[in-house]
């Protein structure tokens, strides 16, 4: 017999509104805000567009240019990166068997779509982490709004980014900066706020501005802490690029997408694996990159 049986309803059941009440509330708030989206759609057209050209731009440039070159390239970038030559070669290793499986155009448009979100994080990330960093009433503001974007469910930023910008690429692009941009904020702000306080007395007692100190001490300090940002930054847009395949953005997520709706596991498997070899080349080359940074400002300032 279950406890709720002799006892009263108000004890039972949560008081809640009424089904009709919670629909007109719905409504109310879903009419409210396809309406403003319609209002100024133009002017969220122009402000994405810049967005789209220089999106289509870099993915034509990786996929129509000869692959030796792209693949010399990528090699050179992680050699300078990382300056080890175990990691250029896992890196070449990688990529021709990428190319091998018939994945290389996939990859190339999954590797444009990272570095267009990568970039955009960055840029709006730094910014924004200084801040939190400069005054604590930002960041008392911000931490919020991070703990909301790094606890919401990824396929629940879909709804907004596709009600506003609708279904394409720059809307899968929105929806990955959104999901990646928190860690860049987050160690940013901590990188800049552990900079010991006697370099920054020892600044100030050489008269240095707050632009100067921020420029020339705090930063390049920072610096280590913000790599670790990129790094998760561009982890975590790779682990976006599935789920943004549902609004039309291509590539590797697309067939990953594809595979689970038809039960390919071949499939699914190979382009999973490609996504894995390229985070895996991203991660080791801006680890060993951000330890060096690290050796160096232990050696300069140690």
């Amino acid at each position: 017999m279950a406890l709720c049986d002799d006892m009263p309803a108000l004890l039972c059941r949560f008081p809640a509104l009424s089904d009709s009440t919670i629909r007109e509330g719905r409504k109310a708030i879903d009419d409210g805000f396809k309406g403003l989206v319609r209002s100024y759609a133009s002017v969220i057209d122009s402000a994405v567009q810049p967005l789209q050209v220089f999106l289509n731009f870099l993915e034509r440039l990786f996929v129509t240019s000869p692959w030796p070159l792209i693949l010399v390239l990528m090699l050179a970038i992680v050699y300078v990166g990382s300056r080890n030559l175990k990691v250029m070669l896992g890196a070449a290793v990688a990529m021709v068997l990428i190319g091998l499986f018939g994945l290389w155009n996939d990859a190339m448009v999954t590797l444009a779509m990272t570095t267009v979100c990568t970039i955009f994080a960055v840029l709006l990330g730094i910014p924004i982490g200084i801040l939190m960093a400069r005054f604590d009433r930002v960041q008392s503001f911000v931490n919020p709004i991070l703990d909301v974007m790094q606890t919401m469910p990824s396929f629940v930023y879909l709804i907004p980014v596709v009600m506003i910008f609708g279904i394409g690429k720059v809307p899968g692009m929105i929806a990955v900066v959104i999901y990646a941009i928190p860690p860049m904020i987050r160690l940013t702000n901590l990188g800049i706020r552990l900079v010991d306080k006697e370099v920054l007395e020892a600044a100030d007692a050489f008269g240095s501005s707050s632009w100067q100190k921020l420029k020339n001490v705090q930063f390049p300090l920072a610096l280590p802490t913000i790599m670790a940002g990129i790094n998760q930054t561009i982890m975590m847009s790779l682990a976006m690029v599935v789920v943004a395949s549902m609004v039309g953005v291509g590539g590797l997520g697309k067939n990953v997408l594809g595979a689970i709706n038809n039960q390919f596991f071949t499939v699914g498997f190979l382009n999973g694996f490609a996504l894995v070899a390229i985070a895996i080349i991203f991660d080791r080359t801006s680890q060993a990159y951000g330890k060096r940074l690290q050796k160096h400002s232990e050696v300069v300032h140690g």
